[in-house]
C-alpha cells in the first residue's frame, strides 16, 4: 500500500472533522436491512474494474463534483461514498456537503477493508 504524504493526511484529517463516517459493519448492516441509499465508488476506473461493492455506482473523485447533480439532483439523497481505504471518499464527502448535499457518508476502511472482511464483491 502506498505511503501517503503528510499534507494529504492533514487534508483528510481536516475533512474528517466536517463529515460523517460509517464503518464497514455499518454499511453491511444497511445493505442487509435493505435501507435505501446510493453506494458510490469514488475510485479510479481501473480500480473499479478490478471489483466493487455490490450495487455501487461509479463516480470517480476526479468527476464526482462535476457529475453528481446530473445523477442525483435531490440534495437529500443518502450517499455512502467509498474508495480504497477511506481517504479519497472523505475528501469527496466534504466537497459534496459544501455543494449542499445533506445526507453524505464516507465508509471508513474502504474497498480494501470490505474485501479483507470477506464481504461480497462484484466485478
Amino acid at each position: 500500500m502506498a505511503q501517503h504524504s503528510p499534507r494529504f493526511l492533514q487534508l483528510v484529517a481536516e475533512a474528517r472533522r466536517r463529515i460523517r463516517e460509517l464503518t464497514i459493519a455499518d454499511v453491511q448492516a444497511k445493505l442487509q436491512r435493505g435501507d435505501r441509499f446510493v453506494l458510490v465508488d469514488v475510485r479510479e476506473e481501473s480500480e473499479c474494474a478490478a471489483g466493487r461493492l455490490p450495487g455501487a455506482v461509479h463516480l470517480s473523485k476526479g468527476i464526482i463534483e462535476r457529475d453528481i447533480e446530473k445523477r442525483f439532483p435531490d440534495l437529500d439523497t443518502e450517499l455512502v461514498l467509498y474508495c480504497g481505504g477511506g481517504y479519497r471518499s472523505a475528501l469527496a464527502a466534504d466537497n459534496l456537503q459544501k455543494m449542499g448535499y445533506t445526507n453524505v457518508w464516507s465508509m471508513d476502511g474502504g474497498f480494501r477493508g470490505w474485501r479483507d472482511a470477506g464481504l461480497p464483491v462484484e466485478s
